[in-house]
């Protein structure tokens, strides 16, 4: 089988959520079967190490598309040009975009709608791109895939989709995670949490992911009990004066740590000397 897959989000060293669970999924996915020929697609220059296995081909799909206006011309005037040329049986799409000039079978993974149920969060234009687009992404779709039994219900009611036609394929964990010894969690914790216990939230700062409200209730707790610190592992560029007045009215605002992006060595070691993982839903 020749197997299409829209990579756009492999990026070296900026792996966030959706491009953390295509990574995972095609590694795991282009070295367990070699009978199958894969093409990744990606919209700029690729690092070398996304190249799995010996039945990937990566081709470079111009232009480089991070804006609504160019997610159009991507997926709508670059991409059917070019799985023309390949041919392709499926074209498969961890991000959930499709090509609606296309007729090639499409398997889309549609993690979730938050866009639907919370547009505030995303900017006016790429709230109206998802709900303007991602309806017929769904009808379109031969299948779809989701993340969780929640996703899919979520996915069936809005887009009146048949429950059948939608799987769930779970998150999973890496390999890479796995207990640490005391000693060396004595060791990360000296590094990132001035010796102390902590907990850890690790994903985008963005105001979906609920920060104001974890910031607030680690306070709280921080102050009944325990010298704990609160350690936030990912990127701020999404940060907001929102967020910014929530963090300045804490009163142990000195005891969170914001880390930035960090390789993923130092994501294994911090998690696994974390006391817990905190996750808050919107």
């Amino acid at each position: 089988m020749r197997i299409a897959v829209n990579t756009r989000l492999l990026l070296k060293d900026r792996l966030e959520g959706l491009g953390r669970f295509t990574y995972e999924t095609l590694k795991l996915i282009t070295q367990s079967h070699p009978e199958h020929e894969f093409f990744f697609l990606f919209d700029r220059s690729f690092d070398t190490d996304f190249v799995f296995a010996n039945n990937v081909t990566p081709i470079v799909v111009r232009p480089p598309a991070r804006h609504p206006m160019l997610w159009h011309v991507w997926f709508e005037l670059s991409l059917p040009s070019v799985l023309k040329k390949i041919k392709p049986d499926l074209f498969l799409s961890p991000d959930g975009f499709l090509s609606l000039k296309s007729d090639v079978v499409s398997l889309p993974v549609i993690h979730d709608l938050n866009f639907v149920h919370n547009p505030k969060d995303l900017a006016q234009s790429h709230a109206w791109f998802y709900n303007r687009y991602f309806p017929m992404y769904a009808a379109k779709a031969s299948r779809i895939a989701t993340v969780s039994e929640f996703s899919k219900t979520d996915i069936s009611e809005q887009y009146g989709i048949n429950p059948s036609k939608i799987d769930v394929v779970h998150n999973g964990v890496s390999e890479r995670f796995k207990p640490l010894d005391e000693t060396r969690k004595t060791t990360v914790q000296q590094k990132w949490s001035d010796g102390k216990p902590y907990f850890i939230y690790v994903g985008a700062i963005h105001q979906r992911k609920n920060i104001e409200r974890m910031l607030a209730a680690y306070d709280k707790f921080r102050g009944k009990s325990s010298e704990h610190r609160f350690v936030l592992v990912g990127n701020k560029k999404w940060w907001t004066s929102n967020m910014q007045d929530a963090l300045d009215s804490m009163n142990f605002k000195h005891e969170v740590v914001f880390t930035g992006r960090v390789p993923d060595e130092d994501l294994n070691d911090l998690m696994g000397a974390a006391l817990a993982n905190v996750y808050v839903s919107t």
